[in-house]
């Protein structure tokens, strides 16, 4: 910065300060996200240690995940849900090389049985070091990417994410587009590379600082920050006391039920049993406009209960997903083919009206806004 006295003036001053301002900003959001990736890394590396040698690992099996992320957010550790605590795990899974970058200073976190020196990683020519990938990427990155379950694929975006410093959204959206499979099939891969940057939103370090997801990580309580995954866990915990305080017939079964369809682990809001309707009824929350991307995920889970979950004596479940952007909120019942009048007839008697749940929904809405 140039503050020769022939040129210092009150433009000059605004603009150092400015410069200043952004530059060290900048640099405490990459610390604070390289931070966050390593928290999050280790978290899986532990639980995967604990299912590998956990002395008392048999007492959980399946519950594991659940019975950690209760014992967890009793003791205020941030975003530590089963899913986000599944993540953890897959992300440690396809990472290990993650290892390397570990400060020294923070070397004690690491659990003992993990050597450096022994991690597997991607063919030496695609392979992006470590350091590289952590300084580049944020954590969000990181668990679109890890979804991906295949290591080419995975190489293939980290190098144009990082190529192209590509915002977290303009990542899902050139997986959404099928970026990777149009490159394969492309005979002209440079130039469909040089469209797919040409406009791509870039990453702001400049506000990684303002993710929500990085203030509950500090330990920040902001109305400003609240996360939509936030209020979305407040609103599940709220509507599963609701649905049972409604009677009606609902006996509380899972919550993030994990599911596996194909190759793919999926998981379900909230899961009841109706003894009433003798059947399942499985509740999707979302915390955006209503879309046939959200009905058709929830008809998937549907259809997998019908095929996998029924039993002699069941009705075909139920699905019920609500979403709360879009005329405040919209509640679409799934009926999943049933075509039994008698039963439908009384589903629509036992099960709450859409009114209440409408209802409910502003009211909760509104309390966290205000």
């Amino acid at each position: 910065m140039n503050t020769d006295r022939h040129e210092w003036n009150f433009e000059k001053l605004v603009g150092t300060i400015r410069q200043l301002h952004e530059e060290l900003a900048a640099q405490a959001g990459r610390a604070i996200n390289i931070s966050l990736t390593l928290r999050n890394w280790l978290i899986g590396a532990y639980i995967s240690e604990f299912e590998l040698r956990g002395s008392d690992r048999a007492n959980y099996g399946d519950r594991l995940l659940s019975e950690l992320s209760r014992e967890l957010r009793s003791h205020k550790v941030s975003n530590t849900g089963r899913r986000q605590l599944y993540n953890y795990l897959a992300f440690y899974r396809a990472y290990p090389q993650i290892v390397r970058t570990v400060p020294a200073q923070s070397r004690h976190l690491l659990p003992e049985t993990i050597d450096s020196k022994k991690v597997r990683t991607v063919s030496a020519q695609l392979a992006i070091s470590p350091e590289k990938l952590v300084g580049s990427l944020s954590y969000s990155h990181f668990e679109l990417i890890v979804a991906l379950n295949d290591d080419l694929k995975r190489a293939f975006y980290e190098i144009e994410c990082i190529r192209g410093n590509w915002s977290v959204r303009e990542l899902k959206r050139q997986i959404n587009s099928l970026y990777y499979e149009r490159s394969g099939l492309s005979k002209d891969k440079k130039k469909l590379a040089a469209l797919a940057q040409e406009g791509a939103e870039s990453a702001d370090p400049k506000l990684a600082i303002r993710d929500p997801y990085i203030f509950e990580f500090l330990g920040l309580k902001s109305k400003e920050v609240m996360s939509e995954s936030h209020l979305e866990e407040q609103l599940l915990d709220k509507l599963q006391e609701f649905l049972l305080e409604l009677g009606h017939g609902f006996c509380f079964e899972a919550r993030q039920k994990r599911i596996l369809i194909g190759d793919t682990h999926n998981f379900v809001d909230l899961v009841f049993y109706h003894r009433i309707l003798k059947c399942h009824v499985l509740v999707e929350l979302k915390l955006e406009q209503f879309s046939h991307e959200n009905i058709g995920q929830l008809n998937t889970y549907v259809s997998w209960y019908k095929k996998n979950m029924m039993s002699e004596g069941d009705n075909p479940p139920i699905g019920i997903l609500l979403c709360s952007q879009r005329d405040r909120t919209f509640v679409e019942y799934a009926l999943a083919g049933m075509d039994n009048g008698l039963f439908v007839s009384k589903y629509q008697l036992e099960l709450p009206r859409e009114e209440e749940i409408q209802r409910f929904i502003e009211e909760q809405v509104r309390e966290s806004e205000s």
